[in-house]
């Protein structure tokens, strides 16, 4: 798959995410990334920034981002429905801890 393709299924996912959840992305960049951070190959995604549920510091501070890894996921996924429905858990898993989820809560909802 070639990275505007799965930018789309990216898009896609965003597009499925259902109002109030939509709005809290408003202010959330989402890029695609190739790969997963050295330290960490076989990551998703990645949520940087304070959630939504904590204190922000304000002036200074970088908006949130989520960040998609795309070969992570392209190469683990065996088939195009596959690829789809985690690249769509890896964005609401992102915009959950966004929205000051942990992992158990996530888990819990079938997003881990």
């Amino acid at each position: 798959m070639d990275r505007a393709a799965f930018e789309r299924l990216v898009a896609n996912a965003l597009d499925g995410v259902p109002e109030p959840f939509a709005s809290a992305l408003r202010n959330v960049a989402v890029v695609v990334e190739n790969r997963a951070p050295a330290g960490d190959p076989d990551l998703y995604g990645l949520y940087v920034g304070t959630p939504l549920d904590e204190l922000s510091a304000g002036a200074g501070e970088l908006p949130p981002m989520i960040a998609v890894f795309m070969h992570p996921l392209v190469d683990e996924c065996d088939t195009d429905e596959e690829l789809i429905d985690e690249v769509r858990i890896t964005v609401l898993h992102e915009l959950g801890h966004h929205l000051g989820m942990d992992e158990d809560q996530l888990d819990a909802l079938g997003y881990g």
